[in-house]
């Protein structure tokens, strides 16, 4: 018997050994889920703007003449009635001289025209000297009081020119490069601009909105029940490095007309600097709260697939199960979107990030707390 049924359970043991394990069943993926969140959303819209100093004064000379000396720091603060610039004195002390002995000779004149006049009345009186005289006595008289006034306007106009040599600051505030080094030749004019001044204490930065945009929110504010007012109050900007400049600023007025040439109104927002970090001539993007919903749902745009123009998002079901929807998507806010249709409060979405998640797929839910702006934790 042995003999017999020996090779029968060889095969049988052979056959067994060859036949291959079954794999083990794969695991679910783990996939982060984020709840879909409800909320009141400012929407805020990006416009291009200039940054300027609160004040902006140009220093221009009003006399002409040699620089004869620079008397500040280029790109430091200065003060008020602070020394800027000289312009060589010496032409204007000479008109000073010259005004200065015009009057001494109006007022030699002066008194010997009145010594003349007072003598002649009384002669004329008693007809010792005849009418005409005496006309002419006073009207010498008159002429030298007239003299004296014209003297004395020459000179306070020659002392205003030497005042003008001295080229002070007019405001308090960060003084630029100079225009002009010692030695050159200035004259009085618009053109002629030696510096500028900028009081940073405050900054003005101005941006364009077209008239469209003007109109839709001119709109939304007339209605008495408007969630824009006080929009124009947090005013933000961002910087060139893409920064948050951390000061909120707003809104301190709107221009008398539309620009015909760009169909578009210039605003300019006021924001304070306390550092100095905002300098005249940057260009930063100005976020001005345009539009508010009230109470939506709101979803990462990382969660969204779109497909043949078609918006869709994963969301979990019961079981640890996701299922594709369709989802209509509205304006964008921050890194999420409003959703207008096709989910709820309660529901919980996929992130993206991996092509092996299919509808149906049963995963691992990693739940995530998260912010519009922020990154998922």
């Amino acid at each position: 018997m042995n003999r017999i049924y020996s090779p029968t359970i060889f095969l049988l043991f052979l056959l067994l050994s060859c036949k291959k394990e079954t794999p083990p069943a794969p695991k679910p993926l783990e996939i982060q889920i984020v709840k879909v969140l409800q909320q009141d959303v400012n929407l805020e819209s990006e416009f291009t703007g200039e940054t300027f100093g609160q004040s902006d004064i140009q220093i221009n000379p009003r006399v002409d003449g040699v620089i004869e000396s620079l008397n500040f720091k280029e790109g430091s603060l200065v003060h008020k009635g602070q020394l800027l610039y000289t312009i060589d004195p010496l032409p204007f002390q000479t008109k000073v001289s010259e005004a200065e002995g015009q009057l001494a000779e109006s007022q030699a004149r002066l008194a010997k025209t009145k010594s003349d006049y007072e003598m002649m009345e009384p002669l004329a009186k008693m007809n010792a000297i005849s009418q005409r005289e005496l006309i002419g006595a006073r009207s010498a008289y008159n002429a030298s009081v007239a003299g004296i006034k014209a003297a004395s306007a020459n000179l306070k106009n020659s002392k205003i020119e030497l005042s003008y040599s001295k080229i002070v600051a007019p405001i308090s505030g960060l003084i630029g490069i100079s225009k002009v080094r010692v030695g050159d030749y200035v004259r009085p004019g618009a053109i002629s601009v030696l510096n500028t001044i900028s009081d940073l204490g405050d900054v003005r930065v101005r941006f364009t909105m077209s008239e469209q945009e003007y109109l839709r929110i001119f709109k939304e504010l007339a209605k008495k029940d408007s969630n824009l007012k006080g929009a124009g109050k947090s005013v933000s900007i961002l910087l060139s490095d893409g920064s948050l400049y951390p000061q909120k600023g707003q809104i301190s007025f709107a221009d008398r007309q539309i620009d015909p040439s760009t169909g578009a109104v210039t605003f300019e927002a006021a924001f304070a600097n306390p550092d100095q970090l905002i300098r005249p001539g940057q260009y930063v993007k100005v976020q001005v709260v345009t539009d508010v919903r009230k109470n939506v749902l709101i979803i990462p745009q990382r969660s969204v697939i779109e497909m043949q123009g078609i918006s869709q998002v994963y969301v979990l079901g019961k079981n640890n199960k996701v299922e594709m929807k369709a989802v209509q998507i509205g304006p964008a806010f921050k890194d999420s979107y409003i959703v207008l249709d096709g989910l709820t409060a309660n529901d919980k979405v996929a992130l993206g990030g991996t092509s092996l998640l299919k509808s149906g797929s049963v995963i691992t839910p990693q739940i995530k707390e998260w912010t519009p702006g922020q990154a998922v934790n």
